[in-house]
């Protein structure tokens, strides 16, 4: 049940009508309920997963709320994370380690019988499993009180809006949201669809064309040339990113309609100055998430340069590791580990070069340097995160400076820039992500939808009437599911 399906538009509009309907004190029911028959709908044996994380979760915060002594915190602490971190290894991992293992005994020709399982990981387990850890270190440390309502606290886990691809919400900003009666509010109301609008437009207009562009490069990378992996590669950044953040959106325009507020989890990411600086921006929920539960408790920064080398390199290979069961998503992990170390070992140099030759003075062109070469380096990082194979990866890396020469040829011009795709597809394409690009320049000024609320009432219905429309006559053909939605 896809947010872009008429079954889930159907859906939503029964559970708000329902929920409005029902008395204040009851509604979490209804959004249990909810939460769990759109879970449910994918696969029911999902269900079987999620409940028993949130019971073990739920009942070892209880005791520790219970124990005055750290010991016997830690004790429930520790049966919490087995529990829930052993389900999301064995569940998604399972079968890659043992899969690595064989190949690798197979190179010393040492025989092993493999031990796979026929299993799939539940959607959205990475991400209900890191909700679920933060809340239970947050009751170790004191942070946050056990919750005692079992119903809410299975509604914070499951809340379908964001249950399958985030944001990864922290227990003390969402369970008291949770335990308040929202009212209704037509200004509020409006608000979170004018946000799913945006969302969908991100999603069915400008991501899925994009991916329709470029998946034949990526599936045979070794039948285009070097303009055409470039390209690719190019707007594979977009495509991420609209599809990403445009289900983002469409979940924080939901929990908007209902009353709730969940965290922004993106800035304009591809405006960062450095590859720092987009982690702050990028994914924000996941990056803070590993930030004060991995990297603090590593000692973050207040260690020797070597130590924190190692732990920026730990963190963002649990990143890359998080992400997927797969090589390329270990190296993409460890490429933005390796950026963030090499940034730290050359930025006394870089600095003093700026100065030197006198870069620092002109602010705007010292920026505009610093921020295409941060999306250069997070652009060749993707090539890792798309590809289907670590070969894959390093042939589209290694090809792409060849066949340059022919771009001015009549017979390839068109294969190359057009992606063997027809110029009507690619000028659509393109010319949504323009549209994108022009509200995403906009928005450094303000968020889109508090902007256009302070616009003419034409204005505001020109800009909504063209996404509407965009989206019921240039949706791609064919229909992607959200990137996230595999991890």
């Amino acid at each position: 049940m896809d947010f872009y399906s008429l079954q889930f538009f159907i859906f939503f509009l029964i559970v708000v009508a329902v929920y409005f309907l029902t008395p204040g004190r009851f509604r979490w029911t209804v959004l249990l309920v909810a939460s769990y028959c759109f879970y449910g709908a994918f696969k029911t044996t999902y269900l079987v997963f999620i409940v028993f994380s949130t019971l073990i979760a739920y009942f070892t915060a209880l005791l520790m709320g219970r124990e005055k002594e750290k010991s016997g915190r830690r004790t429930y602490l520790l049966i919490s994370l087995v529990c829930n971190l052993g389900l999301l290894l064995v569940m998604k991992y399972h079968n890659f380690f043992f899969e690595s293992l064989v190949t690798a005994l197979g190179l010393f020709e040492i025989p092993y019988k493999s031990r796979f399982l026929k299993i799939v990981a539940p959607l959205g387990i990475s991400f209900y499993i890191f909700q679920i850890v933060s809340y239970s270190i947050d009751v170790y440390r004191g942070q946050k009180a056990p919750e005692r309502h079992l119903g809410v606290f299975a509604l914070y886990v499951a809340f379908f809006p964001k249950l399958l691809a985030g944001p990864i919400e922290r227990a003390k900003q969402l369970l008291p949201q949770l335990h308040e009666v929202q009212r209704w509010d037509w200004e509020r109301i409006t608000g979170g669809l004018k946000l799913m609008v945006w969302g969908l437009f991100k999603k069915v207009v400008i991501a899925d064309r994009l991916a329709d562009l470029i998946g034949p490069v990526f599936a045979n990378p070794s039948h285009y040339a070097g303009p055409s992996l470039v390209l690719a590669t190019v707007f594979y950044s977009f495509q991420i990113y609209c599809d990403f953040s445009g289900y983002t959106d469409i979940a924080i325009g939901i929990s908007q309609v209902f009353g709730f507020k969940l965290m922004d989890n993106f800035n304009r990411p591809y405006t960062a100055s450095s590859v720092a600086e987009f982690w702050r921006r990028w994914h924000i929920s996941l990056s803070t998430w590993l930030r004060d539960y991995l990297y603090i408790p590593l000692g973050g920064n207040r260690v020797i340069p070597v130590r924190l080398y190692i732990n920026l390199t730990v963190v963002f290979l649990v990143c890359g590791i998080w992400h997927g069961a797969g090589w390329t998503y270990v190296a993409w992990g460890l490429v933005h580990g390796f950026y963030l170390v090499f940034g730290l070992i050359t930025r006394g140099p870089r600095t003093k070069l700026s100065q030197a030759i006198g870069l620092h003075r002109i602010p705007l062109i010292h920026k505009g340097i610093q921020v295409t070469t941060t999306f250069a380096l997070v652009t060749m990082a993707w090539i890792f995160f798309r590809a289907s194979s670590l070969s894959d990866a390093v042939y589209i890396l290694s090809h792409m400076y060849t066949g340059w020469g022919d771009i001015f040829s009549e017979n390839t011009l068109g294969s190359m820039i057009f992606l063997g795709r027809s110029k009507s597809e690619f000028i659509i394409a393109l010319s949504s992500l323009i549209f994108f690009w022009v509200i995403h320049f906009l928005e450094a000024h303000d968020n889109m939808r508090y902007m256009l609320g302070n616009k003419p009432l034409w204005i505001r219905w020109t800009v909504y009437y063209v996404m509407l429309t965009a989206i019921f006559l240039l949706s791609a053909p064919d229909k992607q599911k959200f990137i996230y939605f595999q991890f």
